[in-house]
C-alpha cells in the first residue's frame, strides 16, 4: 500500500519526541483534514488509541499513521517535515493538491475540495 502522507526523518524524530513527553507511546499519529480556516480547510495532528473502520493505517520510521479513507484524495502526496531555527520549531505540511492558501499559511483549498471558508 502506498503511504498517502510522507513522514520525514526530522518529523518522525520529532513526533516521537512528543509520544514519549505526553505518555503517548503505543498511540496512533493521525493526520487530518478539517473544515474551516480562511482559505475553507485546516491540517490536523494528533494521538489516538485506537484504528477506526474508516481509517487507513501506514507505518513510517516506526510510527503508525491514521488517515481517514475520505481525507485520503485530499492529502495524497503530502509531506509533514519538522524545521528548526533560532527562533523555535515547527512542522511544515507541503500538499501537491492544494490550489490556493491563506497568508497565515494554515488553511487551504484543493481543486475539487473548497472547504467552509471563515473569516479571519
Amino acid at each position: 500500500m502506498t503511504e498517502v502522507v510522507e513522514i520525514t526523518e526530522a518529523a518522525s524524530f520529532q513526533v516521537k519526541e512528543m509520544m514519549r513527553h505526553n505518555e503517548e507511546e503505543g498511540s496512533f499519529l493521525r493526520v487530518a483534514v478539517k473544515g474551516g480556516g480562511c482559505s475553507g480547510l485546516t491540517y490536523g495532528m494528533g494521538f489516538e488509541k485506537a484504528k477506526g473502520e474508516a481509517d487507513d493505517l501506514y507505518e513510517q520510521f516506526g510510527i503508525p499513521v491514521l488517515i481517514a479513507k475520505e481525507d485520503a484524495p485530499i492529502l495524497q502526496g503530502t509531506v509533514v517535515d519538522y524545521k528548526q531555527s533560532l527562533m523555535g520549531g515547527g512542522f511544515t505540511i507541503e500538499n501537491p493538491n492544494a490550489i490556493a492558501s491563506c497568508g497565515c499559511g494554515t488553511s487551504f483549498r484543493t481543486a475539487k475540495k473548497a472547504g467552509t471558508p471563515e473569516n479571519c
